[in-house]
Parts: structure tokens; C-alpha cells; sequence
């Protein structure tokens, strides 16, 4: 016996996940949602909705005086948070605990103590947990943050107190770059959590990112749940995470594991919790902070572990002591976790992306997959919430069986309308370096160290795309010469059986020669034949391609009239044009279109809000200035000019 119904006070795939789990309790729920979310998933899924505002997260689902009324209304007798929760909030729901309401998670006590990243560094170091050097205060202004900086020694960390999730955190080398990281983590932390103090904390260069499952109950006890390798950032936000990690051995890990426990005790923490470390490459580890919510990446736990964590916090709030020893907690096979974000990664490893989601298909037809989303086909992704698309998770009984998965799994996986990610997250999983468990927070610009370009293709897999390009060309010329249900007299008697083409790719161009056998093509490319076999279902999103035994699922993103067709292979997209041999001889008396000349005009990367302009018309500006500020997806971004002049 727990709840009759649950309020869950979040929104996306988060909102989804507590859904499906109070689903399968038999508890009703209540969704919340902003006006632009009244056909989410999450709202859909759930057994009442109600609307508590517009877009903006601080006027909907941070709106507490709204919360409170839908909680009364709907007589929920728990509630679900797990979005940045301001301590307004917090006395609100100690108001309701009086009126018999359940808050699922810790108490309001844990809650301040560790959502303030002051507080609970120096909560950390009394319970005897390894911490960071750096200064315990609030810094007051840039000149205070400037001489503590230089105390330290640099390079420093600059974060909110009161900040998670990658916002409003800067990494500074200088004095500079410390006032303008001060400036701009001050504004991201009252837009994201509405409190703007900030801490400074020496920052540990390339380290590992490894955090400690926790959970616990109201009756004493604590258990560690092992530990998710967190190393793939972008942005000091995770990308890619595994369960458990390659780099550590059994003695680092309970050492780990005693110390979360022992900080979750010291704050008589009930429910379940993240503790973040940073481990450096001895093994040694420094705390960094304590999440008290159930983690994006909690998935991966969840697979090693075979527990439900939404279940166990749903009866830890009902006071039910918990069911398992710290001897029960089993490390079963292996689980990964890909982000899959609507972001440009060609753009900083990731610039946010809006529009519509024209098609959307999630690739549960592969074994051991799991996907947790709160989006689908038709859905919005607007500018006022993150860009999250989905959570994507492969379980193995060994890690490479998980990123085989994982590998197929993307290639899998169809979404139209927006940019996404896929081709990084596919190009991260089967890197050398990756594959080895050689990896840190600094593994994307290290690999990538001029930005991410995509797959580049060896020459057998350049001669694989060609031909299959060619094959899925003939195989629509040859679909469009049918008519079906008509009895047509054809005009034309022979039928063609080989065809000589001119296909572009990048900046070369290579002739082509097709002939057609049965169902299957026989592609000649740079003097080699191969033997393309499918079933040609153009209708399909997803082609499954077999060029000479070797099996491939592709996808075709686009074409048009002249020939240009975007094609999906190996989770890069490339841009083709294909032309017979006679019109590719004809084109060059075509006019190009010139480029036009845009280093006299500013034009904002993504979609945002301008939230401060730092120029006026007139005047004169060098190159680098700051122009504006734009804030996407809670993030604030500096406009620069890229050349000196008069505005």
C-alpha cells in the first residue's frame, strides 16, 4: 500500500519515467504542463493534466503558488519534483506535509543542505568525504573573484551555488576570462535556479567524471548502488554514460561507495541520490556535489542492478524501510546510456536546434534496447525548454556486446525535422579510444580538437556509400517506369539493364557503372566491383543494405529533381548528387549560385532570446567584441563580431 495518486510536478521523459512506474503500482498521477505542452507525451500519459502557465519555466512548472492550488484541487496525496526546486518551494510542501501531502524524495533538510553547493562542501569535509581545494564563501563581485582565483591558482571552476545540469559553471585560465565567467555564471544561475551566488574551486584538469548511486531510507539505512562513468561532456553536461566504469578496480569502488553512504547519513538523506566525484588518473577522488533527484542517467543503474529506482523512492516516502542489503546489490552484465539531443554538433559539439518533429521512429525493434523519451512524432521542440529528444540505453552481457547494441541501435534510429546528435554519439562509442575505457571530461576536444566533422570514410567504406547510393538511384528509376493497377502498353520494349553515372561526393566525382541481376546490383567504383542486395522498400525510413556480405542500415534524409540526395551511412549524414553521364556532362554550363557575403552581418547561431545588447548603431567595434548575449535552452551564449567596424 503506498499512494492513490501522485502529483508529478516535471515535465519530458522524466515526467514519462515516474509515470510508467506508478502505472505499473496501481497509482493514479497528475501531470502539470505550460500552455505550448498541452499535447506532450507526459500529459497524454498521465490520468489528469492540468495547465499551471505560459512557456517559461518560472512561470509554469516553477510557478509554486499554481502548484499548490492544482496539489489542493486534485487532492493528490504525494508529489513527484524533480526540477531545480527553490527553497519557497520547500516551505510550501513542509505547509502541505502538515496537510498530509507526501513529497517523493529527500526531506527539505538534505534538500537545502545539498542543493547549496557551499554548504555541502563543508558538510562533505565533516563527514570526512575528499573535497576539492578552493574558497567555502560566496564570492561577492568580479575584483573578489579575481584575487581568489589568483589565491588558488589557475585554472579555477566558477559555478552557482545553487546550480546542476552543466549551468552556470565556467572554467577560467586568467583574470579575464574569471570577470566575464563571473558575469556570465552569475546571469545563468538566477535565470536557471533564481540565486546568483557563486563559489570558486581549483579546477582538476582532465580528470574522470564517476558519480555513486545512493539510497536510503528513514529507518537508517543507506546503500551505494555502484558507479556510472559520466567522462563524456560537453559543456560540463554528460553525453555518454556507462554503468558500471572501466577504470575502477573493486577497492576504489566501495571506498567510493562508503563515502557517498556516509554523506547521505550525515544528512539523514531518505530516498535516492547521486553523489559526483572527480577522479583523477590515480585514483584519487574529490566530491564534487550531490544530486538530490533521480538522475538523468539513472537508466544504466537501473540495468546492472535490476532495480526500479522511481519504485524504491515511491516506497521510501511511505516509510517503508528498504528491501536489500548492500551484499544484494549485484553488478549484472553491462549498460549504456547516449543522450540524444536535438543540437547541431557540427556547432560547438552542439548547438541547440528547434522545429518540428516531421517523423520519429525509436529503434525498440533492436534486443536489449530501451528508450526513454517524452516526445513523439508531431512533437515541438521550442527554444524555452531543453533539447533533450531522448535517453537511449543498450544493455550487454559485456560492455562491447552494450556498444554493439548501442552502435546498431543508432543507426536505427529515425528523426526528421530537427538536428540531432546521432552521428557524434556514434562516432564517441566506436572510437579507438572510447572502446579502450581511455577517457575524461576533456575526451571531446582532445579527439576533436578543430570541432567534430563527422565520420570520416575509409576508402572501402567511400566505395560501400557510392555504391549503394547508385543502387538506391537506379532502384527508384526503375520504380518510377512501373504503373501498377493500370494495364498500360509499354512504348518502350527493351529493358534497360545497365546504367553509366556521375556521382559527387564531397569534392570528388566518380563515375559509376550499375547493372542490374535479379533483385540485386552489381556497382563497378574506382575499377572494383561490388554486389549490392536489398529489398528496396523506398516507402521505408530505414534500408537494410548488404554491399558484399557486409550488412548496413541506412537511411535516405532527402532528394530532389537535380539529383541531390542526403543519405544516412555509418550515423553521418553526407550529400550526394547523382547524374546520369550525359546531364553530369551537360552541367557544367549550369550558372552556381554565389555565396553570399555575410562577415558584415551578426546572425545568432540558434534560436533564443537576445537577453543584452552591449553595442548601439554607430559605433565602432573590433573584432571579437562582445555585440549581444542570446539564452537558449537556458544557456547564455556571446554574440562576437568577426571583423572590426561601425555598427
Amino acid at each position: 500500500q503506498t499512494f492513490e495518486k501522485l502529483l508529478i510536478a516535471n515535465r519530458g521523459e522524466i515526467a514519462c519515467r515516474v509515470i510508467k512506474t506508478c502505472k505499473k503500482m496501481g497509482i493514479k498521477t497528475v501531470a502539470i504542463h505550460s500552455d505550448v505542452d498541452a499535447n506532450a507525451v507526459h500529459v497524454k500519459m498521465a490520468d489528469e493534466a492540468v495547465c499551471v502557465g505560459p512557456a517559461p519555466t518560472s512561470k509554469s512548472y516553477l510557478n509554486m503558488d499554481a502548484i499548490m492550488e492544482v496539489i489542493r484541487k486534485t487532492r493528490a496525496q504525494a508529489v513527484s519534483l524533480n526540477v531545480s526546486i527553490c527553497c519557497s518551494f520547500l516551505s510550501s510542501l513542509s505547509l502541505q506535509a502538515s496537510e498530509g501531502v507526501t513529497f517523493i524524495g529527500p526531506d527539505t533538510h538534505a534538500i537545502q543542505a545539498m542543493g547549496d553547493k557551499i554548504e555541502s562542501k563543508l558538510l562533505a569535509k565533516n563527514a570526512k568525504v575528499n573535497t576539492i581545494p578552493g574558497f567555502d564563501g560566496v564570492v561577492k563581485d568580479a575584483d573578489e573573484a579575481v584575487r581568489i582565483a589568483r589565491e588558488i591558482g589557475y585554472p579555477v571552476m566558477i559555478k552557482a551555488s545553487a546550480g546542476g545540469g552543466g549551468k552556470g559553471m565556467r572554467i577560467a585560465w586568467d583574470d579575464e576570462e574569471t570577470r566575464e565567467g563571473f558575469r556570465f555564471s552569475s546571469q545563468e544561475a538566477a535565470s536557471s535556479f533564481g540565486d546568483d551566488r557563486l563559489l570558486i574551486e581549483k579546477f582538476i584538469d582532465n580528470p574522470r567524471h564517476i558519480e555513486i548511486q545512493v539510497l536510503a531510507d528513514k529507518h537508517g539505512n543507506a546503500l551505494w548502488l555502484n558507479e556510472r562513468e559520466c567522462s563524456i561532456q560537453r559543456r560540463n553536461q554528460k553525453v555518454v554514460e556507462e554503468a558500471p566504469s572501466t577504470f575502477l578496480d573493486p577497492e576504489t569502488r566501495r571506498a567510493m561507495g562508503e563515502q557517498a553512504v556516509a554523506l547521505a547519513k550525515a544528512v539523514k538523506y531518505s530516498s535516492a541520490g547521486t553523489v559526483e566525484f572527480l577522479v583523477d588518473s590515480s585514483k584519487n577522488f574529490y566530491f564534487l556535489e550531490m544530486n538530490t533527484r533521480l538522475q538523468v542517467e539513472h537508466p544504466v543503474t537501473e540495468c546492472i542492478t535490476g532495480l526500479d529506482l522511481v519504485q524504491e523512492m515511491i516506497r521510501v516516502a511511505k516509510g517503508y524501510p528498504l528491501r536489500h542489503r548492500q551484499a544484494d546489490i549485484p553488478i549484472n552484465g553491462w549498460a549504456v546510456e547516449c543522450r540524444v539531443y536535438a543540437e547541431d554538433p557540427y556547432k560547438s559539439f552542439g548547438l541547440p536546434s528547434i522545429g518540428k518533429l516531421s517523423q520519429y521512429q525509436e529503434p525498440l525493434h533492436v534486443p536489449s534496447v530501451r528508450v526513454d523519451s517524452g516526445i513523439q512524432q508531431g512533437s515541438d521542440i521550442s527554444i524555452y525548454y531543453d533539447p533533450m529528444i531522448s535517453k537511449l540505453i543498450t544493455y550487454g552481457s559485456n560492455r562491447a556486446e552494450a556498444l554493439k547494441r548501442m552502435e546498431e541501435a543508432l543507426d536505427n534510429y529515425v528523426i526528421r525535422g530537427v538536428a540531432h546528435n546521432i552521428s557524434l554519439l556514434r562516432e564517441v562509442i566506436i572510437h579507438p579510444r572510447f572502446v579502450q575505457g581511455d577517457i575524461s571530461t576533456k575526451f571531446l576536444p582532445e579527439v576533436y580538437p578543430d570541432g567534430f566533422k563527422g565520420h570520416k570514410l575509409t576508402d572501402l567504406e567511400r566505395r560501400q556509400l557510392l555504391a549503394t547510393a547508385a543502387s538506391l538511384y537506379v532502384a527508384e528509376q526503375l520504380r518510377s517506369q512501373r504503373f501498377l493497377g493500370t494495364p498500360r502498353i509499354p512504348i518502350a520494349k527493351s529493358k534497360r539493364s545497365s546504367w553509366e553515372l556521375s556521382v559527387h561526393l564531397g569534392d570528388g566525382i566518380y563515375p559509376v557503372a550499375v547493372s542490374k541481376h535479379g533483385s540485386s546490383f552489381s556497382v563497378e567504383v574506382d575499377g572494383m566491383k561490388l554486389n549490392v542486395t536489398s529489398e528496396w522498400n523506398l516507402a521505408s525510413p530505414l534500408l537494410s543494405v548488404t554491399i558484399d556480405g557486409t550488412q548496413r542500415t541506412i537511411q535516405r534524409i532527402s532528394r530532389n529533381a537535380s539529383g541531390e540526395t542526403s543519405i544516412q551511412f555509418l550515423g553521418t549524414v553526407y550529400k550526394l548528387q547523382i547524374l546520369t553521364k550525359v546531364a553530369a556532362e551537360l552541367s557544367k554550363y549550369m550558372p552556381e549560385k554565389a555565396a553570399e557575403d555575410t562577415s558584415s552581418i551578426l546572425r545568432s547561431p540558434m534560436p533564443g532570446t537576445v537577453v543584452a545588447v552591449s553595442v548601439k548603431p554607430g559605433d565602432m567595434v573590433s573584432e571579437g567584441q562582445e555585440i549581444c548575449v542570446i539564452e537558449a535552452m537556458k544557456m547564455q551564449n556571446s554574440m562576437i563580431a568577426a571583423k572590426t567596424g561601425k555598427v
